[in-house]
This record gives structure tokens, C-alpha cells and sequence, in this order.
């Protein structure tokens, strides 16, 4: 029989399903414990980052992490370690495609069917240990598990809800949020960004007082040319020190606006000027695509 038995994403907030896994299974404890899910669903912002409730022969874990709910229906005999890979690896694939704005919005339920096939196709796969390409690491579930352990729900927080206090007492960091660890090149874009900001800044400050003194349009021009450097440059040393959704997008439209700021001060920087801050910034760019999000190499074998 299969571990994995269904999973759903759902607005945290609301508790409104946006995608979920073919339901095949016609065990009625199963469908019963679904049942339980509306429940639950209405109520996970009230509950910590990281749940598991048992219900009969079937236990029912979830996360929830920016807005978002990712929940799985597992038998009882379904390590943690293996049911919170399973989470992890939903975590990621939304957080990497999806618009939060998008889900903030949505009025219909299920209306990210484009998400259904990735976990069907994850299900079957964490349900055939012969068609996995690749292990689930759940040795470091495990380490993960046992240092910031999972909050057993009980029925009476399905019915009376979850205090506050509790939540702040179990509530923990979700690690698919941790970025991997900076490397050499990733220090060497942020110190030359840094520096690209400040040069603007300062020549900023400088175009104000020639502004100030002479209320010259081409001055007023200038000034919102290195303000604008110097606001793109920060945006990227943000995106790449910090998780945001269209982080790549965000990152490209930072350095076109990089871009378009020295074509306006072209009359001021000397052509190599002008191809220190673009290189600098494009260097940025590149950092902030390599830079993922951490995430467990699957390693699953059991």
C-alpha cells in the first residue's frame, strides 16, 4: 500500500485550496480523515509552522510558510523525516514558480491546477523507491526534526483552536527558507555593489547642492540618476541577501534601471565608468541567480 496518500496546497490564510494530488483511494478512514482537513485548513494560521495530527490509522503533517499551506495525508506507518521531505520539496517548486500576489488574490478554489502534475508526480514518486533518480537526504530530516521537533495536534485544538502562546512556544523556522551559504564570488559582488551605491550616493548629495544652487533641469536629472543607482544597487544586495518571490525577474529589472541610469549620466562618467557600474551590476545579477534556496538532495531509501 502506498505511504504517501494525498497531498494539498492551500492559502494559509483562508485555508482555500489552490492544488492537490488525484484522489484514487476509496478507504473510508481515509475519506473520513479528509473530512478533518476543511477543519484544520480554516484554522492552520492559528498553528505553528510545523504540525502533525493522527487521525486513526492515517496521520496528517503540514507546513505552512509565507502565505502558503502544504499539507500530506501519510498511513501511520510513514517515517516524519520522509512525510516532511515530501513538504519540503512542494515548498520549494511553489516558492520557486509562484506569484504570491497571485495566491493573495485567488477567488477560486484550485485554480493553480498547473501545480497538480508536480504532485502526482512527486506522490507516485516518494511511492516507488525503484523510479527515484535521485535519495532524499532524511538523515538531516531527522537532525532537523529532533532539534526543532513537530507539534503534535491534538483534537481539542482542531476544535478549540490554538492559544497564541503556544503558537510562539512551537513555532519554528522553516528551513527551505535559508539560502545557500555565500560563496567567494557572491562577497566580492556585494562589496563592489556596496561601493557602486555609495559612488552614487555621494555624487548624489553632490548634484543636489548643484541643483540647490542653480534649480538647473539637467542638475535635477542628474540627481535622479544617482539616487536611482544607488535605490537599484541596494534592491539587488536585498535580493540576493534576502528570499522574494520573482527574485530573478526583480534582479534583471534592477539592473536594467542600473543601465538606464548611466546612459543619463553619460555625460558625466567616462565610458570606463559607465562599464565598471554596469559590469558590477550584471556580476550581481548573475549571484542573485546562482544563489538558491537550500534544498535537501533527496536522498530516499527506505
Amino acid at each position: 500500500m502506498s505511504m504517501v496518500l494525498f497531498a494539498l496546497v492551500m492559502r494559509s490564510t483562508d485555508g482555500l485550496p489552490l492544488s492537490a494530488t488525484t484522489d484514487y483511494e476509496q478507504d473510508e478512514g481515509l475519506q473520513e480523515t479528509k473530512k478533518q482537513i476543511k477543519t484544520l485548513s480554516e484554522k492552520l494560521s492559528t498553528f505553528p509552522s510545523r504540525c502533525s495530527l493522527k487521525t486513526g490509522k492515517f496521520n496528517i503533517h503540514f507546513t505552512s510558510s509565507l502565505g502558503i499551506g502544504y499539507l500530506v495525508v501519510c498511513t501511520e506507518n510513514c517515517p516524519n523525516a520522509m512525510a516532511f521531505c515530501f513538504l519540503e520539496e512542494l515548498q520549494n517548486e511553489v516558492l520557486q514558480r509562484c506569484d504570491g500576489f497571485l495566491i493573495r488574490n485567488a477567488v477560486r478554489p484550485y485554480s493553480f491546477r498547473e501545480f497538480d502534475d508536480f504532485l502526482q508526480d512527486t506522490k507516485q514518486r516518494y511511492n516507488n523507491s525503484c523510479s527515484l533518480t535521485s535519495k532524499i537526504n532524511l538523515a538531516d530530516m531527522q537532525s532537523e526534526l529532533k532539534m526543532i521537533p513537530t507539534y503534535q495536534l491534538s483534537s481539542e485544538d482542531l476544535r478549540f483552536g490554538f492559544s497564541r502562546r503556544k503558537v510562539f512556544q512551537y513555532k519554528s523556522i522553516t528551513p527551505s527558507q535559508q539560502f545557500e551559504p555565500v560563496s567567494l564570488p557572491g562577497i566580492i559582488s556585494c562589496v563592489l555593489s556596496i561601493f557602486c551605491g555609495g559612488l552614487n550616493l555621494l555624487q548624489g548629495f553632490h548634484a543636489v547642492e548643484g541643483f540647490m544652487q542653480s534649480y538647473n533641469d539637467e542638475d535635477f536629472n542628474d540627481m535622479i540618476s544617482f539616487f536611482l543607482g544607488t535605490a537599484a544597487g541596494l534592491y539587488q544586495f536585498y535580493l540576493f541577501a534576502y528570499f522574494s518571490v520573482r527574485r530573478n525577474s526583480k534582479s534583471f529589472l534592477a539592473f536594467a534601471l542600473i543601465c538606464l541610469s548611466n546612459i543619463c549620466l553619460f555625460e558625466l562618467r567616462n565610458v570606463w565608468q559607465i562599464l565598471f557600474h554596469v559590469t558590477v551590476a550584471a556580476f550581481m545579477t548573475l549571484q542573485i541567480r546562482l544563489r538558491q534556496l537550500q534544498s535537501k538532495s533527496p536522498d530516499y531509501n527506505v
